[in-house]
């Protein structure tokens, strides 16, 4: 679990300390705030600790069952990875716009204190960054990263293209791919699957399955196959997560970044979503999402209110100073401590403004 991290002078950062929750982050605030860079950030750094493992002996130190990672390793890794996930020109490009030779400071606490780890690159770097702090040990488990755009769509033929092609999309959407292809989870964990499946596909109002072909097909209850295509976007999205918890990627243990799940989604599938998201919490993964729905943020308090009372989590209120160039950060256990947010604010004089036109007419507000 990560625990804590540290911005400095990172892209909208000046300096920012952010404590996390066990099972459920919620990072609140208008566009151009930083959730997403967050998001990103803490996904890079947990995905290059969980494919350290993998990597060639020569790689790493120290002899089978007790390898530790190498340095130099290590921050090339970081850096691609920032590189990949971000994609900017270079590395300082991430470094926060202000006057002064300024260097951006990135730290991580988890847990597990010999994964933590502390990094920094200046405005000058085009692919290196320096540890300050060296982790001893490696993450076994791999982070998942679902942008706004759903990836069932582009999955056929997608990470051979990415592999063999400049492509303009960011790494997350190869990662994620890699993730959609595993084979499904079969044994013990069947039951804990199904019993996360049920309530998605009753949504869907089918399964989702992946053809010998390498296509995506919604097998529907009635009426056939779909092909992905032909589905709704917001149910695409859906789809996602139930193939990821089928594949037994979102189950135990682990890391779920999901950048503004309620993206072409109606009311009655973010509910669904929102129930989704704390019991993924609830089985052991911790869940980071970046919103500006009212909705969600509202259905998610609801069930933490009732369903989920054990669920622990940590709410985020990314501000604008009123220079706008930098971002300060409100958090709380509850949406009560992040302060005023002015896309919810809208949200709610909007409301306001509907129902004094409607009583101005002499109509009844409908519900």
């Amino acid at each position: 679990m990560l625990k804590s991290l540290r911005l400095k002078n990172f892209t909208v950062f000046q300096d920012a300390n952010l404590t996390f929750a066990k099972n459920l982050n919620v990072f609140v605030g208008e566009n151009g705030t930083g959730k997403t860079h967050i998001l990103k950030s803490v996904y890079s750094a947990i995905a290059v600790l969980a494919d350290a493992h993998k990597r060639p002996a020569d790689a790493t130190r120290g002899g089978p069952g007790n390898r530790s990672l190498a340095k130099s390793h290590l921050q090339t890794a970081l850096a691609e990875k920032l590189i990949g996930v971000f994609r900017p020109d270079a590395l300082g490009r991430l470094v926060r716009r202000a006057k002064g030779r300024l260097k951006s400071d990135l730290a991580f606490r988890f847990d597990a204190d010999a994964t933590s780890l502390d990094f920094s690159f200046s405005r000058q770097a085009t692919r290196d960054v320096k540890l300050s702090r060296m982790p001893s040990a490696y993450i076994l488990e791999r982070p998942i990263y679902l942008p706004t755009r759903e990836l069932l769509s582009v999955y056929p033929g997608f990470v051979s293209l990415y592999e063999t092609t400049h492509l303009p999309f960011e790494e997350t959407w190869r990662d994620t791919c890699l993730l959609l292809g595993a084979p499904l989870a079969r044994g013990v964990r069947e039951a804990r699957i199904n019993e996360l499946l049920k309530p998605l596909e009753v949504a869907m109002g089918g399964k989702i399955e992946l053809d010998r072909s390498g296509g995506f097909y919604l097998n529907l209850e009635v009426g056939g196959r779909l092909e992905i295509h032909l589905v709704a976007e917001g149910l695409r999205k859906l789809a996602t997560v139930a193939r990821l918890i089928a594949t037994g990627s979102l189950l135990d243990k682990g890391y779920l970044f999901w950048d503004e799940p309620e993206s072409n989604l109606n009311p009655r599938i973010i509910k669904a979503v929102a129930k989704t998201i704390l019991q993924i919490a609830a089985k052991g993964i911790q869940v980071f999402i970046a919103t500006h729905s009212l909705f969600l943020l509202r259905e998610l308090h609801i069930l933490q209110r009732t369903s989920f009372a054990d669920a622990k989590v940590q709410y985020f209120g990314l501000h604008l100073e009123d220079d706008g160039s930098r971002v300060a950060i409100k958090q709380g256990p509850t949406i009560d401590d992040i302060g005023d947010i002015t896309a919810l604010d809208e949200d709610l004089e909007q409301s306001d403004r509907y129902m004094d036109v409607e009583l101005a007419a002499g109509k009844p507000p409908v519900a």
